[in-house]
């Protein structure tokens, strides 16, 4: 009998092990069959990898996305992971579903050692990471994940986070982490400000319409729906199981944090201001994000304009999708990947349109986007480690 080995992955008269390194034995027994034994666990130690690389805040929930992923990234190895209040344990006692890696014990970021690490996923919240990134090494590169560098104008930070920018001088250096509009200079980049999860929803399809004058700047109307986990991981009366199923509420009504972000990339598009209307709900579902986005044509424009435009857009895109004429698209279809789906149909008022877009909040929304942006900066295929088809049902 012989065995046949590709990638990491032997297989030997029908039975298969992850790594053919771990193999420890293989004996027949009485019955003919084959009994393997091997090593229980898998990962991809930073020792092995051309990339060292950090995640600090690795017990929250983009935290968690960023490991899963980087599990079976093939050039990116987990050299550390910090989380001040579980500092000493294991990642098994965080997150069992990531008991089956070999990573490393999740310290405090004041005992992180970062001479051996070239990059760092930041995972924190928002008003705590710029003076923990204005500390780092500047060899690093960074991908945040928080809010606190995506506003270029910090007396904008300031107003709708409720507190002073620690970091402006750093601000300066961050570039907005969109990936399919901005890729030339993330590039370029040491610190990466990552989108939120309703900026990229809203801008993917919105942006390319706005750059091509289709569509009017005024009276953009925004309703999105977010899954739980976008709401984080901390224990809250309000995201209580009993106080979130069967029902649906909006929050944030005219004051979430997420306007200034959307309506600055809008303005870069469209070289003016511009004020959108926008409202989020939270639904009883752990993960996805629905944008329903209402616009007004351009004179002249006709649906199918809109249409042919985002298809030209995205057309040698891998993970923006315009779907065929009268799909609809469903957070099941994008669920635990980096896609977005987007599609656009006609208002029953004359001269408006309605463009759907979907995501996964936490993959395209964030740990993916952060993957495939720190693919860009260390010249790596975008794509890689983001080979993930969806999970469904």
């Amino acid at each position: 009998m012989s065995a046949i080995s590709f990638s990491s992955v032997s297989f030997h008269s029908g039975l298969c092990w992850n790594n053919p390194k771990e193999f420890r034995k293989v004996r027949k027994q009485q019955d003919g069959k084959l009994l393997v034994k091997c090593s229980s666990k898998s990962g991809n130690p930073a020792s092995q990898n051309a990339v060292r690389v950090g995640v600090l805040g690795a017990s929250g929930y983009t935290g968690s996305e960023v490991l899963r992923l980087l599990a079976n990234h093939p050039q990116f190895g987990i050299a550390l992971m910090t989380a001040d209040r579980k500092a000493g344990q294991p990642i098994s006692s965080v997150f069992p579903h990531l008991s089956t890696r070999d990573l490393p014990d999740l310290i405090a970021i004041k005992d992180a050692n970062f001479t051996d690490v070239d990059a760092v996923f930041c995972c924190l919240p928002h008003g705590t990471t710029q003076e923990i990134i204005k500390g780092l090494p500047k060899h690093l590169k960074i991908v945040d994940l928080s809010a606190d560098f995506r506003l270029r104008d910090i007396s904008e930070y300031e107003e709708w986070y409720g507190q002073p920018h620690r970091a402006p001088d750093l601000q300066k250096e961050a570039i907005y982490g969109l990936t399919e509009v901005l890729r030339g200079a993330i590039k370029n980049a040491r610190l990466v400000a990552n989108p939120g999860c309703y900026p990229t929803s809203v801008q993917l399809p919105i942006v390319p319409l706005i750059k091509a004058s289709l569509i009017e700047i005024k009276n953009i109307i925004i309703d999105a729906k977010s899954g739980v986990s976008g709401a984080g991981r901390s224990a809250k009366e309000n995201l209580l199981f009993t106080e979130v199923t069967e029902g649906l509420n909006s929050y944030g009504v005219t004051r979430h944090r997420h306007v200034p972000e959307i309506e600055q990339g809008l303005a870069d598009a469209a070289g003016s201001k511009v004020t959108v209307s926008f409202t989020p709900h939270l639904i009883p579902m752990s993960r996805g994000m629905q944008s329903t986005i209402y616009v007004e044509m351009a004179p002249g424009v006709r649906i199918e304009d809109l249409y042919q435009q985002l298809k030209l857009s995205y057309e040698d895109e891998e993970f923006v999708v315009v779907l065929e004429n009268g799909v609809i698209p469903r957070t099941h279809s994008v669920k635990g990947t980096n896609y977005c789906l987007i599609n656009v149909f006609p208002d029953r008022i004359p001269g408006r349109a309605i463009i759907i877009s979907v995501i996964d909040n936490l993959v395209k929304g964030a740990s993916g986007q952060a993957l495939q942006n720190l693919n860009l900066i260390m010249g790596f295929p975008e794509n890689l480690g983001l080979h993930y088809l969806p999970l469904f049902p």
